[in-house]
């Protein structure tokens, strides 16, 4: 029996509507797009504020079986969720969270010669090799072991005895720029420290890094934002599946005369006889203030603008041509018409921004089509 998908409750001002079936199938088109290898799911940062504990085993159930988070407790929460599944953190253990890392089965990704230092003292404590992925820095210049640390793991092979190297990777710069020199520079970089290594599968593409072509392929690519239907070659189609689709309850609708003013600092006056749509969405739902007088929401496929200053809870749109907007009906502010993409650039930002800053106070509904 298929489950019942839920509705939005009664109270909810906001929902933002996953659809998990799409989830999979982005997922499916980016193995095939990546045939040396498979393709893991970045869940990190509640998979990009979706909701990971119903995304990432859905994920699992199409096939998935490599996992990537940010930090400690967000793979602590998802081990449960994913029996059997490589479950690696990229941000690198900590000192003292060894034991969870070995009694949750995770694998940290070592970023610093004193992780490696770290993550060895615990193989030979634990009397085994242990699992890690190993980061090198190609050019990001944030995580990941520098030229010189490189280097010294090649004149110092020992370093590494205790370590069952499951890849080494490393993370692109301009990967949706597909013409950016700097992809094929670090492209060369990769190949020449895991020349300097010893053996091992190497981790190249991330979302936008399948799209560059068969030499950006490697033993497992790592997408995040292209699952969720953010394009990963911007300027061009989308070639994802659109997932997400993100709706604000309207609470009240009022006519304006000409000259009148709406919201905080009345930063939009009617221009003609107008009809002004508050919804139950704003900057503490993640709806961010610089939406304020830009943007847009869609009502039965047509565009709604967005006026006024978007405030903490509250987000105003002119209504004055859609009669049927009455207190109750929702507004698409993300789906068919604007995907995220679209809205994230009416603020100056990018998807990925948009998504992982909605608040917990947005009702998140799993679709499973």
């Amino acid at each position: 029996m298929t489950p019942a998908v839920p509705a939005a409750r009664p109270g909810m001002g906001a929902v933002l509507d996953v659809a998990l079936g799409a989830v999979a199938a982005n997922w499916k088109l980016l193995s095939a797009r990546h045939p040396s290898g498979p393709v893991a799911g970045v869940v990190k940062a509640d998979a990009y504020g979706l909701g990971a504990a119903a995304v990432a085993p859905a994920l699992q159930a199409a096939g998935c079986r490599h996992f990537f988070v940010a930090a400690l407790d967000e793979a602590l929460a998802l081990r449960p969720l994913l029996p059997g599944a490589m479950l690696a953190v990229l941000g690198g253990p900590l000192p003292g969270t060894v034991p969870e890392y070995l009694a949750h089965d995770l694998v940290p990704v070592l970023n610093a010669p004193a992780e490696i230092a770290l993550w060895s003292a615990a193989a030979r404590a634990a009397g085994r090799r242990l699992p890690a992925i190993l980061h090198v820095d190609t050019g990001m210049a944030r995580l990941g072991l520098e030229p010189r640390a490189v280097a010294a793991l090649h004149d110092d092979p020992a370093a590494l005895a205790g370590l069952d190297l499951r890849y080494v990777m490393t993370h692109l710069v301009s990967a949706e720029a597909a013409g950016d020199p700097l992809n094929e520079a670090q492209a060369r970089r990769f190949a020449a420290a895991c020349a300097a290594l010893p053996p091992a599968p190497r981790c190249f593409a991330n979302s936008s890094g399948i799209f560059l072509g068969p030499a950006f392929g490697s033993d497992l690519a790592r997408p995040g934002a292209a699952l969720w239907g953010i394009n990963p070659t911007p300027g061009r189609p989308n070639p994802m599946h659109p997932v997400v689709r993100l709706r604000a309850r309207v609470l009240a609708v009022r006519d304006l005369g000409p000259g009148e003013t709406v919201g905080y600092n009345a930063t939009f006056a009617a221009a003609r006889p107008s009809r002004i749509a508050t919804a139950a969405i704003g900057y503490a739902d993640g709806w961010r203030r610089a939406f304020s007088n830009r943007g847009a929401a869609r009502f039965d496929g047509a565009r709604v603008p967005l006026v006024g200053r978007v405030s903490m809870d509250l987000t105003t749109f002119d209504v004055t041509d859609h009669p049927r907007v009455v207190p109750g009906v929702w507004l698409d502010l993300i789906g068919p018409g604007q995907d995220v993409d679209a809205a994230a650039a009416d603020a100056g930002t990018i998807g990925y921004e948009v998504l992982t800053g909605l608040a917990s106070r947005v009702q998140r509904i799993h679709h499973p089509a």
